[in-house]
């Protein structure tokens, strides 16, 4: 369990930069060069390869060398282990929000009935 833990710690850290989440769109499904990446930001590409650690770390991408190119292309598995973690909470807010529904239409059935 804490592995898992430290493993989410590592990958909400990672989201919590808007620069990072524009590069993880950039990449999408396909393999980007590393080089494309730093061409669209205003940044040196050692700038973006920091961004990439952080990335490759909490195991959201994965780099490669093809050559003289860095490749990096998106990992599935934190985004599947990102949404076991949040299906918990929307079971609970859903619950809540189904109990909130019924409140508000017998508040309703009340103001009708008056």
């Amino acid at each position: 369990m804490v592995m898992i833990q430290d493993q989410l710690d590592l990958i909400f850290k990672a989201l919590s930069d808007g620069t990072r989440r524009t590069i993880l769109r950039r990449i999408g499904p396909d393999e980007v060069p590393v080089k494309d990446l730093a061409e669209i930001f205003a940044m040196s590409q050692p700038a973006v390869s920091k961004h990439l650690r952080v990335l490759e770390r909490a195991g959201l991408i994965i780099r490669r060398r093809a050559g003289r190119n860095n490749l990096c292309i998106l990992s599935q598995e934190p985004v599947e282990a990102v949404e076991r973690f949040l299906a918990k909470y929307k079971v609970f807010w859903q619950g809540r929000f189904e109990v909130l529904d019924r409140h508000l239409k017998e508040d309703e059935d009340d103001e009708n009935e008056s």
